[in-house]
C-alpha cells in the first residue's frame, strides 16, 4: 500500500525528472498539491489498494485446484464477446435487436476488459516499481 505522502513524493520526483521548464514545473507541483488538498490523491491511493486486492484474488483463483474458479472470468469474457458479436451480426442483417441488451452487453464487455487488461497493466507497473526500489 502506498500512503498519500508517498504518492505525492512520487509525483514530485516525476515532475522533477520530466518537466525541464521551472515555471511549468512549479505550476504542475502546485496542481499536485491542490489534488492532495482536495482528496484526489486519497482516491488514487484507494484505487491502487483496490488493484492490489484484485491481484490477490487472481492469485488465489490461479492457486485453486478448481477448474471453474480458474476459468470463470475468462469464460465470462468470451461469452459476453460472443453474444455481443451475435447481436452485431443480427443488426448487420436487418434483424432488430433490443437496444438495451446491446448497450448492457457493451458495458459489461468494457467492464470485463478493463478489469483484465487494465488490472494487468497496473500489476506490471507495480512490479517494475518494486524492482527499481530493490535495486536502489
Amino acid at each position: 500500500m502506498l500512503p498519500i505522502a508517498a504518492l505525492l513524493d512520487v509525483g514530485m520526483k516525476v515532475l522533477d525528472k520530466f518537466v525541464p521548464d521551472p515555471e511549468a514545473k512549479a505550476k504542475a507541483q502546485a496542481e499536485l498539491l491542490k489534488m492532495q488538498q482536495e482528496g484526489r490523491l486519497a482516491e488514487l491511493n484507494a484505487d491502487n489498494i483496490e488493484a492490489q486486492e484484485l491481484t490477490k484474488r487472481h492469485t488465489a483463483d490461479m492457486a485453486s485446484d478448481s477448474w471453474l474458479s480458474k476459468n470463470i472470468r475468462p469464460g465470462t469474457l468470451i461469452f459476453i464477446l460472443i453474444v455481443y458479436t451475435v447481436f452485431a451480426m443480427m443488426s448487420a442483417y436487418g434483424y432488430n435487436a433490443n437496444e438495451s441488451y446491446v448497450t448492457l452487453l457493451g458495458q459489461w464487455g468494457m467492464l470485463i476488459m478493463s478489469f483484465y487488461f487494465g488490472g494487468r497493466t497496473l500489476e506490471k507497473i507495480m512490479d517494475m516499481k518494486a524492482k527499481n526500489e530493490s535495486k536502489s
